[in-house]
């Protein structure tokens, strides 16, 4: 039990940290516009190359967790998302700036495959869902970390100090986990054999029709809610409701609030109405809460945007969800690479769709002030509104019922 406690904990906190660097670019937006003289597309290109680091990496990563498992390939990237976080620190132009930002996406891009592997190993079957929505929602406080208290100690000691001793914080927390933990409880084999029957390897994921129903909404849900929520969340906050940093903060807080509920609740939820009917219930509330943003002439009042947010954030959570169903279409012995393959998708969203709402706003004229119109964001919400929608389609096509996602629980 002690074992199982302290692998729990090294791994939260590694996911903390990997959710507190995603988010952080939204309130400290401001900042590095004004200092670095990025454009909107600029700051949507440079946010979304955490995402690209992660994507780059999740199926060599797959491959890794299921060959040398969690405690050594952990704590490898994310020595990389240390000298991430240091470059980005230290930068005074766009490029330093990418740079920086994406070794912090390829640090940060185990954490949180790491911990389905692993729990998929301690835990015993029956309650890996629960145990992994309980890890997944203590670790994504770190982004309910990079709202309020972030702003808080950007005005007290400074973007850049922020990120040279979060670069400390993600060593220890890597040495924790190679110190700390295990593959496997002692006795227990954990490593895939080459050649296992049943063991196709990548190319019988991505040839099975049903990872092809999942892969389009993990794509849209996952990089959507991470596009808002790590970064056009605020920019939206300053430019149509002319927010300040703690006011947006402070909304911010709801949808990081949201992302925290939905990941604790996902879990008993799908145990209770069933993986399919869960998604297919998030994904509609998802897209009806962007649809608030999408509406041409409306600035909703703050009011309306904190519940707004806080769904928002609930239902994108249930992308967790998606990776309980890929894991069960495969062996045991292909779980890394399942979840990493979909996981893929997700964050090729991410990068993809932070990137592409950059160039949405950005082509609208600023006013005098540089702020960006209402219709610009609305226009990119009711993009990614309508994508999000037609993947739900596909996910839902009676088609599927019987053959193309038939995991229920």
């Amino acid at each position: 039990m002690k074992q199982r406690i302290t692998l729990f904990a090294c791994l939260a906190l590694g996911y903390f940290l990997s959710n507190f660097f995603r988010a952080a670019n939204a309130v400290i937006a401001g900042d590095l516009t004004r200092e670095l003289a990025l454009t909107p597309a600029d700051l949507g290109l440079m946010t979304s190359l955490f995402y690209a680091g992660f994507a780059l990496v999740q199926l060599p990563l797959g491959a890794a967790l299921d060959r040398v498992g969690p405690r050594v390939a952990l704590p490898a990237l994310m020595l990389v998302g240390a000298a991430g976080s240091l470059l980005f620190a230290g930068a005074t132009s766009f490029a330093p700036l990418a740079a920086g930002r994406t070794l912090l996406g390829v640090g940060m891009a185990g954490n949180l495959m790491g911990a389905i592997k692993a729990f998929g190993i301690w835990i015993e079957p029956k309650r890996v869902a629960t145990i992994t929505s309980l890890m997944v929602g203590t670790g994504a406080l770190g982004a309910l970390a990079a709202a309020t208290p972030l702003a808080w100690l950007n005005e007290q000691l400074g973007w850049r100090s922020v990120f040279t001793w979060g670069a400390l914080v993600i060593v220890l927390s890597a040495g924790a986990i190679a110190a700390f933990t295990r593959n496997a409880p002692e006795g227990v084999a954990w490593r895939a054999v080459a050649g296992t029957s049943g063991d196709g390897g990548f190319g019988q994921i991505f040839r099975d029709g049903r990872f092809w129903r999942l892969a389009p909404v993990n794509f849209f849900l996952i990089g959507t809610l991470l596009a808002v929520q790590t970064l056009w969340g605020g920019p939206y906050l300053f430019d149509v409701l002319r927010l300040d940093p703690f006011a947006a903060g402070n909304l911010l807080l709801f949808l990081s609030s949201g992302v925290v509920a939905g990941y604790f609740a996902c879990g008993s939820l799908a145990d209770r109405f069933g993986l399919r009917q869960v998604t297919t219930t998030a994904v509609a509330v998802f897209v009806a809460a962007q649809s608030v943003f999408a509406l041409p002439g409306f600035a909703p009042p703050a009011a309306l945007i904190a519940p707004v947010f806080f769904a928002f954030g609930f239902a994108g959570a249930f992308n967790l969800v998606l990776l309980a169903q890929v894991r069960a279409l495969f062996p045991p012995s292909m779980s890394g690479r399942a979840a990493t393959a979909l996981n893929l998708f997700g964050f090729a969203g991410s990068a993809l769709i932070q990137w592409w709402m950059g160039l949405i706003v950005a082509a609208f004229p600023p006013d005098a002030a540089g702020r960006s119109p209402q219709i610009a964001y609305a226009t990119a919400f009711g993009c990614t509104a309508l994508c999000a929608a037609l993947a739900l389609g596909w996910y839902a096509a009676p088609t599927s019922l019987s053959k193309s996602v038939p995991i229920e629980r």
